[in-house]
This record gives structure tokens, sequence and C-alpha cells, in this order.
């Protein structure tokens, strides 16, 4: 059985999300590269056996990634399994990319029970928030950075309350925080 990961890059710590051009985006930009951070980052990637999209985030990426030769990201989701949720895409060219266009907890389902190793779930946040709202994420990687951003757009908007399981948690040389949040072990 599969899980399914979240992992979000730019959130700031009072949990908004990074948006293109705003602030507390070029502030994450300006953050200093650290290797750790970066490698922690690339893990999510390397252990998944499957990628799945929203449709605007995969009509980004299939248009750059493809082109990339050489970079690590771009190796693996080129080589990889894609899956893109969309009800109006009528075809998917990036090579290994099937269209899932069915009920969204019917179709990560039948992807969870497909086989081992991790799903790795790309934005965009409303793809992102409707995994969160189902109840369909196992794990969480936030990367949180030192930024209060004071409002903006977030990724939980769920239903009802849930605990989570701390499993991890690093601080790198750049200041950002790295924090795995898992499903919470049922009570006994």
């Amino acid at each position: 059985m599969r899980n399914l990961v979240v992992g979000v890059g730019d959130y700031s710590l009072d949990g908004v999300i990074g948006e293109v051009g705003s602030p507390f985006f070029g502030f994450c930009r300006s953050v200093p590269d650290d290797p750790e951070h970066a490698a922690w980052t690339a893990e999510v990637q390397q252990r998944a056996e499957v990628h799945i999209f929203g449709r605007v985030t995969y009509e980004g990426f299939a248009g750059w990634f493809p082109n990339l030769t050489g970079d690590p990201t771009a190796d693996i989701l080129n080589k990889g399994r894609k899956v893109v949720f969309s009800r109006t895409l009528e075809r998917a060219d990036w090579d290994n990319t099937t269209i899932a266009g069915g009920d969204l907890v019917e179709e990560i389902a039948k992807l969870k029970a497909d086989g081992d190793g991790d799903i790795a779930a790309y934005g965009g946040i409303s793809f992102l928030r409707s995994l969160v709202r189902h109840d369909l994420v196992d794990e969480y990687r936030l990367t949180v950075y030192p930024f209060i951003v004071g409002g903006g757009t977030t990724l939980f908007d769920v239903p009802e309350s849930r605990a989570l399981d701390l499993a991890g948690s690093v601080a790198f040389g750049n200041g950002v925080l790295g924090l795995t949040y898992r499903r919470a072990a049922a009570a006994s």
C-alpha cells in the first residue's frame, strides 16, 4: 500500500504558502542554498513511485522539465510515472503520464492500492487543499521559513481537526526548518 506525501516548499511560520510575486515568495528565493536542505527536499521525489499533479502545475512542469538534462529533479520526473488530475485536459504528452478524470477519492484509493513506494503530490494549491480536505494525505513535508506573512493562502482548510505525529524535524544552516508529520497512529 502506497502512502501519499504532500511536500510544501515555501511555507511561512504562520502557515501561509508562498505565492509567486509575493514578498514572501521573494524572501524564500533570497535564502541561501543549503545542501542538506536540498537533499531533504529531494528525498520525497526519490522515494516516490508515482508523482501526481493538478492540471495547472502539470502543464507548467510538462513545459519545463522535459527540456532539462542533468537536473536531478528533471531526471526523476522525466523517467517516473506521473498522473495528472483533471476533468478538462484531453491529452498528456509528457512521457509516462496518464490522466485521472474521475472522483478524486476513488482515484487516489486506486493509486494507493496499486503497489509500494510513495505517491508524491505537487500543486497547485487547490489540488493540494483537496487532498487535505478529503483526508487523503499520509505524510506532510513542510519547509518552514522564518517569515510571518500575516494572511494569505493556507494549506489546511479541513472540515474537522485531526491529530498528526511528528516523524522528524531538522534545522538547516540557512535558517529554514524541515518538518515531517504523519497520520496519527491509531489509539490503542
